[in-house]
């Protein structure tokens, strides 16, 4: 995008994840804070100070504004899923292009509502999947899609969680049945069910399986909960999310030559690099004292930290939409609804007692 005039990007909601891409929209290079709205005035306004943007940036009483601000090129949305579709909808409606947080809806019938409003108007979609920007995710699949040294994959386990707290449990609006109705599997699980279609090239399931003892709270949201994916051709995933235990970010994926392993695949230990392990036909020494060979430790160093690299992407499909009269990019809103119709099967499998559900296209 050198010589080009940056993307501007407007902000809608001053959600705690909004101080981290509103940072990223300013470290990338390729885009610039142009506005922020939220219901109230002096709520937008102090996190515009808060959070630098810059002089010119207009602030803003109401979402509606933004979306009217003809200066406003692309919108960021980090708004509770549940009114995902009526703002997504209008934000297309005024060819905003539309970087939003996921889960990207509640359902795939809201989602398949946005995508249509989005597409009719040539409007980029992206969900804010942020870890899928980094290299290392593109060094991961280097490895896992090498016949040689990872072999046949045939099982993946992604486990996402962190400890929520009393005050989390009881006030965030991640546990609110009219905010955010999918809990943990729409907050922690889209991040398990990703990483697993990921690895598998987003070759859908044909079935899901949940497991057994989800954790709902007193309004009927979950709060920690798993699931099994079954491939025609044999390939088994699991996957656990939770908001009670100890934060785990962990990705086993294995094959039949060798196995990948990372430990932080959502948010990195730290910004600048972040490794994984592989390990290539190993087994046991003699006498059974220890490895042959041990896994091997890789590290990928990255300039911007990954969302920064995620709003670079974006705005990078925005400026060949705006600049060069290309149509937008069709591979992301495919992702996202992938991801979507998984995590539906597994909550259609919770609500009929466990059975078995198969994902539909």
């Amino acid at each position: 995008m050198a010589g080009r005039q940056p993307i501007k990007f407007g902000i809608l909601g001053c959600a705690g994840i909004a101080r981290k891409v509103s940072r990223a929209i300013s470290l990338s290079q390729s885009s610039t804070l142009a506005a922020v709205g939220s219901r109230s005035f002096e709520k937008a306004s102090k996190f515009a100070k808060d959070n630098g943007f810059p002089d010119s940036a207009r602030v803003y009483g109401s979402y509606d504004a933004v979306l009217d601000d003809p200066e406003v090129d692309a919108v960021y949305m980090p708004l509770p899923t549940s009114l995902h579709v009526k703002w997504a909808v209008l934000a297309a409606q005024k060819k905003k292009h539309l970087l939003l947080e996921k889960p990207v809806a509640l359902n795939v019938e809201e989602l398949d509502v946005i995508l249509e409003v989005c597409e009719s108007n040539g409007v980029q979609l992206m969900d804010a999947t942020m870890w899928m920007h980094h290299p290392r995710t593109a060094k991961m699949k280097e490895f896992i899609s090498n016949s040689h040294l990872f072999g046949e994959l045939k099982f993946i386990h992604s486990c996402l969680t962190f400890a929520g707290g009393q005050d989390f449990l009881e006030n965030d609006i991640r546990v609110k049945p009219d905010l955010d109705a999918l809990g943990a599997l729409g907050d922690v699980g889209w991040y398990c069910i990703r990483s697993i279609l990921w690895a598998v090239d987003f070759q859908l399931p044909k079935s899901v399986l949940a497991l057994r003892g989800p954790v709902f709270n007193k309004a009927g949201v979950i709060l920690e909960c798993g699931a099994s994916l079954h491939w025609e051709d044999g390939k088994v995933a699991t996957f656990h999310c939770s908001f009670f235990t100890d934060t785990v970010m962990d990705v086993t994926v294995v094959g039949t030559n060798g196995t990948l392993h990372v430990h932080d695949f959502v948010i990195p230990f730290v910004e600048d690099n972040a490794s994984f392990t592989t390990a290539v036909k190993s087994g046991f020494t003699e006498l059974v004292t220890g490895w042959e060979p041990k896994p091997s430790e890789h590290i990928i160093m990255t300039e911007l930290p990954q969302e920064a690299l995620m709003v670079r992407e974006f705005s990078r499909l925005v400026g060949s939409i705006k600049f060069d009269g290309l149509k937008p990019d069709k591979k992301w809103p495919i992702l996202s609804r992938k991801t979507q119709l998984v995590m539906d099967a597994v909550k259609v499998s919770i609500e009929r007692g466990f059975e078995h559900v198969e994902v539909m296209s």
